[in-house]
């Protein structure tokens, strides 16, 4: 908990925190980056370049100092869990905290200047060191669970033995463990880090991907969707170099499966809702329980622009054979003549419409997209009587849905 001192102190503060906190999340990550390159290599430089990285760690602070103050708010447990699985996936260690505490509060210095007294920053730092402490206890639990050793490395490298086009600008890729060794499970939702080195100066990079295939297979497949950049903004780095300088046989880095949100909770009715390469976890899920729960009803609510952009497309209608009770729904916003006969599924012609996913009063949802397509559809959901605690999402990327989990 926060001190009576600090509390009031940072009551008082937090409006004006709050108002430059981009400014300062910013300043930090010029300040942290000219003093360590090397931690360049953990970030990913599309979210720098356009600012939604500093935009949520900016958020992400401000509202655990206005929850620490006692702010009503969404619950902060499942949200540390997401930040704790995202930083487990990239290595993060204790040490990390110690960097990231000693630039974050002096770019708080240098944005808000004579404004930051010594009681300022005492009660600044208190509200970061209860926040990292926080994070640094589950990431402690996750490399536990994940049978790494305290400051072992989570990469481990594995051996490209497919490349399948699964659609526009999408391909999977299947891969076993180059040493040999047994495949690790996961739950149907999680990701994977996958580490590149890339050339031109830029060294390692890293993105996560859901794993899409099934889990206790004797390999892991994950479905990157190639970033074409719009608007002056740059291609994917990471997509792109997995599009075309990856073919079998290639060894890429990857860590143990993390992520808390699971794609087949509960045991009753079940909707999984997608849009574009948000798919992937769905598709796990799918691959589950037609192996685990055949006949446990589900409904496949999936939006793309058009049916040669749909990944997995034709896989779906395999998986129907095997899922009885599997419900597909789609919507394309261009649907040709071609899409609207897909066999075994129902197509719309536009964009989802959250009042037409078919829904039993006591399903469990989940959802995975980009953050407008989710917000849109969650609050659809809640305003058809849907408990908040009975929809589960995926964020790809930084930032959270409104209204938090």
């Amino acid at each position: 908990m926060l001190s009576e001192s600090s509390k009031a102190v940072v009551t008082a503060t937090l409006p004006v925190v709050q108002e430059h906190g981009e400014q300062i999340t910013g300043r930090f990550y010029r300040r942290m980056f000219a003093a360590h390159p090397e931690l360049l290599d953990l970030f990913n430089r599309g979210n720098q370049a356009t600012g939604a990285q500093q935009a949520a760690l900016a958020g992400a602070v401000v509202a655990y100092a206005a929850h620490l103050t006692g702010e009503p708010g969404v619950p902060w447990g499942p949200i540390l869990d997401r930040i704790a699985h995202k930083h487990a996936s990239l290595g993060i260690t204790a040490t990390s905290y110690t960097i990231v505490g000693r630039h974050l509060m002096a770019a708080i210095g240098e944005v808000l200047g004579d404004a930051v007294t010594r009681e300022v920053a005492a009660a600044w730092d208190e509200v970061y060191w209860l926040l990292a402490c926080e994070l640094i206890a589950r990431e402690a639990r996750l490399y536990t669970e994940a049978g790494l050793a305290e400051g072992g490395s989570v990469w481990r490298d594995w051996r490209v033995t497919g490349v399948t086009v699964e659609a526009t600008d999408v391909v999977s890729l299947t891969l076993v463990p180059a040493d040999g060794g047994p495949v690790p499970g996961f739950t149907p939702g999680q990701y994977v880090s996958v580490a590149v080195d890339l050339d031109g100066g830029l060294g390692q990079q890293i993105r996560q991907y859901s794993l899409s295939g099934r889990p206790g297979a004797d390999h892991w497949r994950i479905t990157v969707k190639r970033v074409r950049g719009e608007g002056g903004a740059p291609d994917g780095l990471v997509s792109t170099f997995l599009h075309e300088r990856v073919a079998p046989g290639a060894v890429l880095r990857l860590s143990p499966p993390f992520g808390e949100v699971s794609a087949v909770t509960g045991d009753g009715p079940l909707v999984l809702v997608s849009a574009g390469i948000g798919l992937t976890p769905a598709m796990a899920a799918l691959e589950h329980l037609a192996a685990t729960a055949p006949q446990r009803p589900v409904v496949l609510a999936h939006a793309d622009r058009d049916g040669a952009a749909h990944a997995h497309r034709d896989e779906l209608s395999r998986l129907h054979a095997r899922l009885p009770n599997l419900r597909l729904k789609l919507w394309y916003e261009r649907a040709g003549a071609d899409d609207r006969e897909t066999p075994d599924a129902e197509v719309a012609t536009g964009r989802i419409d959250p009042d037409l996913i078919p829904l039993s009063p006591d399903a469990h949802v989940h959802l995975c997209g980009p953050l407008p397509f989710m917000n849109q559809v969650r609050g659809g959901l809640l305003r058809r009587g849907v408990p908040v605690e009975r929809i589960a999402y995926e964020v790809f990327g930084p930032g959270m849905l409104r209204g938090g989990v």
